[in-house]
């Protein structure tokens, strides 16, 4: 393995447990996220994330069906966690991010499975919805680290973070991996209760992609540090596809790795929105690719 990841330098140089501790100071008067709640999450308290103090999982496990340059032969060792900060009513995985299914488990724990997926194998580690326990994801860390951990950290979001945090993560995340959702305000108040999603998503993005730049992919096709942008395409246009592909394209990088996802399916209350209760159409998503396209975009989706 030639890569090594930057948070090891950082642990050495005693710079990662300065950031432990401010994070961890964060959960006083939590503003981990956008919504700003301030709640004392060290005293029980809750916020819009309904997370607690303690960090909680549903699995880890080698995972085959992420990205290709994540997933390589060996799989990418995701670690599922608990509730999610933007509460959207087509969640897929809503009995995790909503109703909180999982196992509290101590950084020391973490740190043990994060070193169990490594020796599976894994060519790194895939924080799926990690916003509101990035404290306890660091803390873990120094015990990884010790125990062996030198494989890319992912952190795989929904694209609506604080700045301040993600400042606080510089060095520390090999590979930014944001849900790039909304382009409309008035929609991510109506699905995600996060009017200012459009807005904060674009600054997360350029800082994401100041400290890491566009993916970068090993000879062997892995993935080593970069930005990688999800963006799932929804029916009626609802995603605002062509707005944020110009933005990615114009503002970020022409050389970003984009996958383009056609997955949407009506998942927890799309049921009880006319315009969200079915799949989208092999038109609307040609019409997503081609707008990507007409962008100069071309890493990370089908080229139809």
């Amino acid at each position: 393995m030639n890569y090594i990841p930057s948070y090891i330098k950082l642990h050495k140089t005693g710079e990662l447990q300065k950031r432990v501790y401010i994070l961890n100071n964060i959960l006083k008067n939590c503003k981990l996220c956008p919504r700003q709640c301030s709640v004392n999450r060290l005293e029980g308290e809750l916020g819009f994330c309904r997370a607690a103090e303690k960090l909680m999982i549903s699995s880890a496990f080698p995972h085959f069906g992420e990205e290709p340059p994540l997933v390589g032969n060996k799989g990418s060792g995701t670690i599922f966690l608990t509730h999610c900060n933007l509460q959207c009513v087509f969640c897929q995985n809503y009995d995790i991010s909503h109703q909180g299914h999982g196992e509290i488990i101590s950084s020391e724990q973490l740190a043990e499975y994060m070193h169990y997926l490594q020796k599976r194998g894994c060519h790194n580690i895939n924080f799926v919805t990690p916003t509101h326990y990035i404290p306890q994801i660091t803390a873990a860390l120094p015990y990884a680290i010790d125990l062996g951990l030198q494989i890319p950290l992912v952190y795989n979001c929904g694209g609506y973070e604080s700045l301040e945090v993600i400042h606080l993560l510089d060095s520390i995340i090999d590979i930014y991996m944001p849900d790039v959702k909304f382009a409309e305000g008035k929609v991510a108040e109506k699905y995600s209760h996060a009017p200012d999603y459009p807005e904060v998503v674009k600054r997360v993005l350029k800082e994401m992609h100041r400290q890491v730049g566009n993916l970068q992919i090993n000879t062997e096709g892995i993935a080593e540090k970069g930005l990688l942008i999800r963006h799932l395409v929804m029916p009626n246009g609802l995603a605002g596809t062509r707005k944020l592909m110009h933005f990615i394209a114009t503002e970020i990088s022409p050389h970003s790795y984009v996958n383009v996802m056609s997955q949407y399916r009506p998942e927890y209350k799309a049921s009880n929105y006319f315009e969200l209760n079915r799949l989208i159409t092999h038109k609307e998503y040609g019409e997503a690719i081609e707008s990507a396209k007409k962008e100069g975009l071309y890493r990370g989706f089908p080229q139809i």
